[in-house]
């Protein structure tokens, strides 16, 4: 046995390992499995032309079970019924107790196929055979419990989920989402309909409709529509083997900070479990459904790309817990998605800053604790949550400077004076302005320069340690088309100075 091997060959492995390790031949996928490489620009190429990228073709050519539990989430979710973990023992006995189980079709077929029990698979073929008319149900139905169908079942639910297809003409997320599911599922048991289905939402809805309208402004898709859009990118992924999110890139960016600083900061003791409520409009309580959906999409998020470092802070903020599902609604999807070996991040380390100037939207946060103060503002829309409360205001209600963390929101005028008092480096928005304007800013000792503000009328700027330094603004005119600021900016905010330099600077400069 040789224990002390020849120096050089021992550097030549070492060498060849490194080399080995920086190919960037591959990237990491669902699950840290290594897939196709993403596309990426080429020198000459147009970020446009990747917008409009979309798979080599629309068949699909996997086994069943095809709809959300590729092969790894299955293995998954069975190892999870042999270690008798706190979600699949609440699920089971959810199931075993035969609890009022709000969307049974999935909930038994989702149990049928981790426990291999043919008996609640039956089950759930008798709730897709009688009255229920869920699309998105029939498909899972269908699709996981399709080893237990004869064929006159079979038949019967095709035709079920071809009517539901026909018969469906929104196009809401959720119901673009249902189709999909049907036509993938329908795939080598009904002729050229799941293809030309599946062609036409993604050409149609999804590139020249959804793609533009979320690149434009992100408040386009609701936060309600984050669940049913990350159950979508997942078949496709799976199934045609295409990433989404190559077609909206800057949106899809920022979308797990975005989805993570909009939940109020104070939670909610329900019953079954406690709950972050994302926000909402409206007055009363919260619905606790959405609520539920929403933690939902962000597991199903960090699922659907593992290695992403904004996943890995998402994965830390959902391993709480006190706030595992437990309802007969949310521990099915609580039980479908997490992955409590997953390492997360700790959250707060996340920005408390959110601004996209494309959407005229700001979020802000003090810290990320359950106290926290907390604000938004959307083209003149604000709300406040302050105190455990959460508040509608008029912007012109706030009458003096609110200090949120690192943060300073002031309501601007056409013409305003305002010092700048900060020990520390501090970036202002200044709200209530004109959308797409400019503006003379003046700083003591400093000469006037011009300053843009958003699609929403917000303001940023960024100042070193300030002490008794006076600042004027002043409206000159509307901001030419061609200058309208183009791309979000959360963290910090970009445009931010040395300290040797005094004057402030924006998004737009």
């Amino acid at each position: 046995m040789v224990l002390f091997p020849n120096p050089r060959w021992l550097l030549v492995g070492l060498l060849a390992a490194f080399v080995l390790r920086a190919q960037p031949a591959s990237e990491p996928g669902k699950g840290g499995q290594p897939r196709e490489p993403r596309e990426v620009a080429r020198p000459g190429q147009k970020l446009e032309d990747l917008r409009q990228s979309q798979p080599e073709d629309y068949r699909v050519y996997t086994e069943h079970p095809r709809l959300l539990l590729n092969p790894r989430r299955l293995r998954l979710l069975r190892r999870e019924r042999e270690r008798k973990t706190l979600r699949w023992e609440q699920f089971q006995l959810l199931v075993s107790g035969k609890a009022d189980l709000p969307e049974k079709g999935f909930a038994w077929a989702l149990y049928s196929i981790t426990a291999e029990d043919a008996a609640v698979g039956k089950q759930a073929i008798q709730w897709a055979l009688g009255p229920g008319a869920d699309l998105r149900q029939l498909a899972l139905v269908y699709d996981w419990c399709h080893h237990l169908l004869d064929p006159a079942q079979a038949r019967a639910l095709e035709n079920k989920l071809l009517k539901g297809l026909e018969r469906e003409q929104r196009q809401s997320v959720s119901a673009v989402r249902d189709k999909v599911l049907a036509a993938v599922a329908l795939v080598d048991h009904v002729a050229q309909v799941p293809e030309k289905t599946l062609q036409e939402i993604f050409q149609a809805w999804w590139l020249n409709r959804m793609v533009p309208a979320i690149l434009q402004d992100r408040s386009a898709l609701a936060l309600s529509d984050g669940y049913p859009l990350i159950e979508l990118m997942h078949v496709v992924q799976d199934n045609l083997k295409f990433d989404m999110r190559d077609n909206a890139r800057p949106f899809f960016k920022d979308f797990p900070a975005h989805r993570l600083i909009s939940y109020y900061p104070a939670v909610y003791p329900a019953a079954e479990n406690q709950y972050h409520i994302p926000m909402y409009r409206g007055l009363g309580e919260p619905d606790l459904q959405q609520a539920a959906l929403s933690r939902a999409a962000d597991l199903a998020l960090v699922a659907f790309d593992t290695n992403a470092l904004e996943h890995q802070f998402l994965q830390g903020w959902l391993m709480q817990d006190r706030f595992i599902m437990r309802s007969p609604f949310g521990a099915p999807y609580e039980f479908l998605w997490a992955n409590q070996y997953q390492p997360g991040l700790s959250y707060h380390h996340m920005t408390k800053q959110f601004h996209d100037p494309k959407a005229g939207l700001l979020i802000l946060r003090s810290s990320w604790e359950e106290d926290a103060i907390w604000l938004s503002y959307h083209r003149g829309e604000m709300e406040l949550f302050m105190d455990g409360k959460r508040s509608g205001l008029r912007p012109r209600a706030i009458q003096e400077p609110l200090q949120i963390g690192d943060a300073v929101v002031m309501v601007g005028e056409d013409t305003m004076r305002f010092s700048l008092t900060f020990s520390e480096a501090t970036k202002y928005f200044i709200l209530g302005l004109r959308p797409h304007s400019r503006y003379d800013l003046e700083v003591d000792d400093e000469e006037i320069r011009e300053v843009r503000t958003d699609a929403g009328g917000i303001l940023a700027l960024s100042f070193p340690p300030s002490a008794g330094i006076g600042a004027r603004l002043h409206y000159v005119g509307p901001l030419p088309p061609a200058l309208e600021p183009s791309s979000s900016s959360s963290g910090s905010g970009s445009g931010s100075v040395s300290p040797a330099k005094r004057g402030p600077t924006t998004p737009g400069d």
